[in-house]
């Protein structure tokens, strides 16, 4: 287990991709507190802990600095340490340009980016103390633009700018920041789409097949491991070649 004895905050562990990289984290040895809203975080938090896994459900909204301070005192009060933060947590809210909502725009933004920011200045300060960290940030392939995601693409975008600072800043303190870009994979929310829609998507992918969410958690296992020490400030497409 190369995550043994480390601690991972997992934020939007819920469901979906987040828990699917909870549950990687969890078996490769690590005690993994779930970060998320409503009952759907405890749940996950169940799901792990039954299979013999330590872990812990924090109620946090992301976009709340208050709340962020108190998660990250509540994990580490519990674990002692926060050797990994994968920020996860993320929402969308579609329309044309023309038709954004500014309601829309900024809670995308408060979200998506504001709250992964108030989390990595929180893990900034605990791992340049300590002397080392990982911390994996979850964008997108739409960062680099899509039809009806003016807001979603530009908080992605702005992800992959936070990472890359970040990298810079942090890199002679032992901590690296990478972003991972998933594909197309098979969630709740994909699994939504119309046939036709789904159908298009996957005639995109050389793979030739939706990715699932354990794709994307071994790609998070390896980035939070001693193996990826040298790994830093990397956007990493996880999506069967559909962005190349």
């Amino acid at each position: 287990m190369k995550l043994a004895n480390k601690t991972a905050i997992v934020t939007g562990a819920g469901r979906g991709i987040g828990l699917g990289i909870a549950q990687v984290l969890a078996r490769e040895g690590a005690r993994v507190v779930i970060a998320d809203i409503g009952d759907q975080g405890e749940r996950a938090a169940d799901t792990l802990r039954s299979a013999g896994h330590e872990a812990l459900f924090i109620a946090c909204n992301i976009a709340d600095p208050a709340q962020v301070e108190a998660l990250f005192a509540r994990a580490q009060e519990w674990a002692g340490g926060i050797n990994i933060l994968v920020n996860n947590a993320g929402i969308n809210r579609d329309a044309m340009l023309h038709k954004l909502s500014e309601a829309d725009w900024d809670m995308v933004i408060d979200i998506n980016l504001k709250g992964t920011f108030l989390c990595m200045q929180q893990a900034a300060r605990l791992m340049r103390e300590a002397g080392g960290g990982r911390i994996i940030n979850i964008a997108s392939a739409s960062w680099l633009g899509n039809v009806g995601q003016s807001n979603y693409a530009a908080s992605k975008a702005g992800v992959v700018g936070l990472t890359k600072t970040a990298c810079r800043e942090l890199a002679k303190k032992g901590v690296t920041v990478n972003a991972i870009c998933p594909g197309f994979i098979d969630t709740e929310m994909t699994r939504g789409v119309p046939e036709k829609v789904w159908d298009l998507m996957i005639s995109k992918i050389p793979a030739g097949y939706a990715g699932d969410a354990a794709d994307v958690g071994e790609c998070v296992a390896f980035l939070a491991s001693d193996g990826a020490r040298y790994i830093n400030g990397e956007v990493i497409n996880v999506g069967g070649g559909m962005v190349l």
